[in-house]
């Protein structure tokens, strides 16, 4: 899966890591139910910081479609709500 954080670039993620990311995701999405926003900038840290940990950089020339994209780490809990909506960032 490839993964694009807005402002930074591509990751590409193996299956095996998923799971991992999923749980993140599911802290993040309710942290933004809940309209917490320290815990929704912590989540958001967090859930970044995995991708980058877990995935694979792509060359910046690389032109391959993202299949998630995610806000940048500066993101407010406001500029991302829209994209929490359902499952959240990280489908499944």
């Amino acid at each position: 899966m490839i993964m694009r954080i807005l402002g930074e670039g591509q990751y590409e993620i193996a299956d095996a890591h998923l799971a991992e990311l999923n749980e993140l995701d599911a802290a993040l999405q309710s942290a933004a139910d809940r309209g917490d926003e320290a815990a929704f900038a912590a989540g958001l840290r967090t859930l970044l910081a995995a991708v980058r940990a877990r995935g694979t950089p792509l060359p910046d020339d690389a032109i391959v479609p993202s299949d998630l994209i995610l806000p940048g780490e500066e993101s407010t809990l406001r500029e991302v709500r829209e994209l929490l909506a359902g499952e959240g960032l990280i489908p499944g």
